[in-house]
């Protein structure tokens, strides 16, 4: 019985795992990695193991926290169940909806994110979830209700998100789980009932379009750098925001790579992108131009600014291939070229850095095939090369 202290919750160590703090009689303190801490209330009624929440520390203090136990024991010395006795409470109400219990996953989950997914997630269950159930007891919402929910987004013909919606809903209710409010988590059944979309390929440059295209990026009136970038773009052949936000820092001269860190990445892992000579050719060149910047690129009024996100594309409308080819689409043509030459599908893939669903492998994903990667994208710049009269 009280336990806890104030002295001892401020000076709590900061875990990597939730972990739990026990100031007696069914109060505990739960202590999150990103610092946060909440307070939970444990207890039997008709032998059945429940909990309720009890509010975040220290908007709750210990004080408070200890009289609202003795509330709440109160009434299961008179024969009722806290939960039910207080769902009239809007207080507590509040303590134990979706909302309260999403808001407290994502607080637990963002400082692993960056600050732009961060917000996109929450925006998600703003715009899509918590309209429908935020304020529904999380321990009452059941299967056909979540599904409701699923499917209202489905209806908008968008189903990669109402995919990626019912990944947050489930992880929503796995905290739960963890965290003691719940035992089973009702959205896990709804795996598989919104179908992915057959995947729309972006346009890509036909490899026989390849002569001319150089003969126009040749020609037409630029920027050097921003010539340099093209090309970059095509022998590199990654996500065109990948180009955009690369950094001298990043560029590692003596063993011939770009490190990319993870933030940058569509999947948060670092990748590698080995350089050919050709590449190297280019950089240096560029160097005597950008290299003031701490970007490869930088905008057109800044040079403490990246280039603008349409800054390729609008280079490649000019070139006459607005509505026939984009940025992204490179990156379909070195698969077509990578493949029919005879590159191991895997290393190709793993150059692209395309998510891998074995867990364990995914753990080298970075620097598997390192060797043979550096091999195959020297052999596809002097492929592409061919083309640049320039080159």
């Amino acid at each position: 019985m009280n336990a806890l202290s104030e002295a001892r919750i401020r000076h709590a160590e900061t875990p990597t795992t939730i972990k739990k703090l026990s100031d007696g009689q069914g109060l505990v303190l739960l202590l999150h990695p990103n610092g946060s801490k909440y307070w939970r209330f444990n207890y039997r009624f008709n032998k059945k193991q429940k909990t309720l929440a009890i509010g975040k520390y220290p908007d709750i203090s210990l004080k408070e926290a200890r009289a609202e136990r003795e509330l709440l024991r109160k009434s299961l010395r008179e024969g009722q169940d806290p939960a039910l006795k207080n769902q009239a409470d809007e207080d507590m109400e509040k303590r134990t909806t979706f909302f309260q219990v999403a808001k407290e996953w994502w607080e637990a989950e963002a400082t692993r994110w960056t600050p732009k997914h961060a917000r996109t997630v929450w925006h998600s269950l703003e715009v899509d979830v918590l309209p429908e159930i935020g304020n529904e007891d999380i321990t009452l919402i059941e299967t056909p209700r979540l599904l409701l929910v699923i499917k209202a987004v489905e209806a908008r013909d968008v189903n990669d998100t109402a995919i990626r919606v019912l990944q947050r809903i489930k992880c929503v209710f796995n905290y739960a789980i963890q965290t003691g409010l719940i035992k089973i988590n009702p959205a896990l059944p709804l795996t598989g009932v919104i179908r992915r979309k057959k995947e729309v390929h972006r346009l890509a440059l036909p490899q026989s379009e390849l002569p001319r295209f150089f003969q126009k990026l040749g020609e037409m009136q630029m920027a050097e750098y921003l010539r340099i970038a093209m090309k970059l773009q095509i022998i590199w052949f990654v996500r065109p925001n990948e180009l955009r936000f690369a950094k001298w820092e990043e560029i590692n001269f003596d063993r011939r790579e770009w490190h990319i860190p993870a933030e940058k990445m569509k999947m948060r892992r670092p990748h590698i992108v080995p350089l050919s000579n050709w590449a190297i050719e280019l950089l240096l060149e560029l160097k005597e131009i950008t290299g003031r910047s701490p970007y490869l690129f930088f905008g057109a009024w800044d040079s403490m600014k990246p280039i603008s996100e349409n800054t390729i594309s609008y280079i490649m409308a000019r070139m006459g291939y607005k509505g026939k080819a984009v940025p992204h689409g490179f990156r379909s043509l070195a698969t077509d070229v990578l493949n029919e030459n005879g590159f191991d599908a895997d290393i190709v893939e793993r150059q692209l850095a395309h998510v891998e669903a074995n867990k364990i492998r995914r753990a080298y994903h970075r620097t598997e095939y390192l060797d043979k990667r550096h091999e195959m994208m020297e052999w596809y710049s002097n492929w592409i090369r061919q083309f640049d009269s320039k080159g």
